[in-house]
C-alpha cells in the first residue's frame, strides 16, 4: 500500500506539465513556480498523512482557486491564451476528495457547490446536489439549496417544487422548510405576471371586482409593445382559417390557481395544521406572503393566513399583529388607499385592546397588550418619519403613537431579555426620529426594569 509520501508525489507529478507550461509562456517566473510546487508540497503532505482536517482540504482548495484567478489576470494582462480546464479539474479533484473524506461536512459540500455554480458546470452541480442529498437527507438548507439552483440557474419551477417536496417528506418540521416553500411559490406567481406585464396582459382590477386585460393603448410606457396582426395576416393564403378553435382570453388565465393564489394558500394550510396552529410561525409566513405585495393574490392570501390564524389562535399576540396590520401591507406614505386601510386599522387595534380587556389571566391580558402595542410603535415611527406623509394622517398617527406607546410599557419589569433589546431598539428609533418626549415617558421605567443595559444607559446620556 502506498505511503502518504507516495500518494502527495504521484498528485503532484501531475501538475508539472501546467507548470512548464507557466513557465514557458512567462505567465509565472521560475522562482513563483518553484514557491507554487513548494506550497502545493506541503498541501498534499498534510492531506495525505494522518490526522488531516476538513479545513485542511478547504484551504487547499482556496488556494487553488486564488492561483488559478491570478494566472487568468495574467494571461489576459499578456494576452497570452493558456487553458484554464487544468485548473478547474485539480479544484474538483481536491474537493472531491474532501467530501469523500468527510461527508458529513456540509460546509465542504457548499464550497464544492459554490465553485461548481461559478464554473457553470451544471452537470457537475446535479451530480454533487444528488450525492449531497442522499447523504444529507435531512438537512433543510440543502434542499432549499437545490430548490434554489433549479429555479435561479436552471428556471425549473417543476423540479424546484420536487426538490421542496422531497425535502418535507424527511423534515417534516422544518419551519424555515415550509417558509421557503411558500415563498418558492410567490416568487413564481412574481414571474408569470411579470411575463404577462411584458407581454401586454397585465391584469387589473376593475370597479366590479372582475379581471380585465388592459388595451394596447392603455399601457404604460416601459412595456415592450406587440405588433398587432389579425387572424388573416398572421395564417398564409392557402391555408383554411379554423374559425371555430377556443381561445384563452387574459381573464381566464389570471383566474387560474396559480395566479390566484390557491398554491401558497394550501401549502400554508398543510404548514399551520402540521404545527397545531403555531401562530407565532403563521406570523413568519404572513411576513413572507408581505413580501410580494404587488401581486393581485397577495390581499387574497393575507386575507385567509389572518381568518385561519383568527380561529386557531385568536389572543395571541402574533395573530393579532397580523390581524391588525393586514390592511395596511404594502402602502406606502403617498398611496391613495392609505387614509381608508388607516381607519381599518385603528377600528382592529380599538376593537383588539377592548377585546383583551376580557381576558381572565392579568399577566396574560398585560403582556399581550403591550406585545400589540409595541407592533403598532414599531409600524408607525417609519410613517412618521417620511417627509411626504399628508398632515391630517400625521396628525392621527401621533396620536395614535402615544396611545400605544403608554400601553407598551405596562408590566416590562417582568419582561425578559428579548423585551429589552425590543423597547431599547423602539426608543433608539424614536430618539432618531426626534421625539423625545416619548424617550423621556420611557426611559425611566426602561432602566428600571433593565438597569445595566448598556444602550439605554446611552439613551439617558443624551438625554438628560
Amino acid at each position: 500500500m502506498a505511503g502518504a509520501s507516495d500518494k502527495a508525489r504521484f498528485y503532484l507529478e501531475q501538475s508539472v506539465p501546467e507548470l512548464q507550461e507557466l513557465i514557458r509562456k512567462q505567465i509565472f517566473t521560475k522562482e513563483e513556480v518553484t514557491s507554487i510546487a513548494r506550497k502545493k508540497s506541503a498541501f498534499e503532505h498534510k492531506l495525505n498523512a494522518r490526522g488531516s482536517t476538513a479545513s485542511d482540504y478547504a484551504r487547499y482548495a482556496e488556494y487553488e482557486m486564488n492561483l488559478d484567478l491570478l494566472r487568468r489576470k495574467r494571461s489576459k494582462r499578456l494576452g497570452v491564451k493558456v487553458t484554464g480546464h487544468a485548473g478547474q479539474r485539480r479544484i474538483f479533484f481536491i474537493l472531491d476528495r474532501a467530501t469523500k473524506k468527510f461527508h458529513g461536512d456540509i460546509a465542504l459540500w457548499l464550497q464544492y457547490l459554490t465553485f461548481a455554480r461559478k464554473q457553470k458546470a451544471h452537470k457537475k452541480v446535479a451530480q454533487i446536489i444528488t450525492t449531497m442529498l442522499r447523504l444529507h437527507p435531512t438537512s433543510p438548507e440543502l434542499w432549499v439549496y437545490a430548490a434554489d439552483y433549479a429555479m435561479d440557474e436552471r428556471g425549473d419551477v417543476t423540479e424546484a417544487r420536487s426538490y421542496m417536496q422531497r425535502g418535507l417528506r424527511f423534515c417534516s418540521q422544518s419551519k424555515s422548510l415550509w417558509t421557503q416553500y411558500l415563498k418558492l411559490e410567490m416568487i413564481y406567481i412574481a414571474k408569470i405576471v411579470a411575463r404577462r406585464h411584458v407581454l401586454g396582459l397585465e391584469v387589473i382590477k376593475s370597479s366590479s371586482e372582475q379581471d380585465q386585460v388592459l388595451p394596447a393603448a392603455d399601457m404604460e410606457k416601459d412595456i415592450i409593445p406587440l405588433h398587432s396582426t389579425t387572424v388573416k395576416e398572421s395564417v398564409p393564403e392557402h391555408q383554411p382559417i379554423n374559425t371555430a378553435r377556443p381561445e384563452i382570453s387574459g381573464t381566464r388565465v389570471a383566474s387560474t390557481p396559480a395566479l390566484t393564489g390557491a398554491i401558497p394558500m394550501a401549502i400554508f394550510d398543510s404548514a399551520i395544521k402540521k404545527f397545531l396552529g403555531d401562530a407565532a410561525f403563521g406570523a413568519q409566513m404572513f411576513d413572507v406572503v408581505a413580501e410580494f405585495h404587488q401581486l393581485q393574490c397577495t390581499r387574497r392570501i393575507l386575507q385567509h393566513i389572518v381568518d385561519t390564524l383568527m380561529k386557531a389562535a385568536p389572543t395571541s399576540p402574533a395573530t393579532l399583529k397580523c390581524f391588525i396590520n393586514e390592511p395596511v401591507v404594502g402602502l406606502g406614505a403617498t398611496s391613495t388607499e392609505l387614509p381608508g386601510a388607516l381607519i381599518t386599522v385603528l377600528d382592529r387595534f380599538d376593537s383588539t385592546i377592548r377585546s383583551l380587556k376580557t381576558l381572565q389571566n392579568d399577566f396574560e391580558k398585560t403582556r399581550t397588550t403591550a406585545s400589540v402595542s409595541r407592533h403598532m410603535v414599531r409600524w408607525i415611527i417609519p410613517y412618521l418619519s417620511a417627509s411626504e406623509l399628508d398632515a391630517e394622517i400625521r396628525v392621527v398617527l401621533t396620536s395614535l403613537l402615544r396611545t400605544a406607546w403608554g400601553q407598551c410599557l405596562y408590566g416590562i419589569e417582568s419582561e425578559s431579555v428579548d423585551v429589552a433589546a425590543e423597547v431599547t431598539s423602539l426608543l433608539q428609533d424614536l430618539d432618531t426620529n426626534g421625539i423625545k418626549d416619548l424617550v423621556q415617558i420611557g426611559l425611566d421605567p426602561a432602566l428600571k426594569a433593565w438597569p445595566a443595559e448598556p444602550r439605554l444607559l446611552a439613551l439617558k446620556a443624551s438625554n438628560p
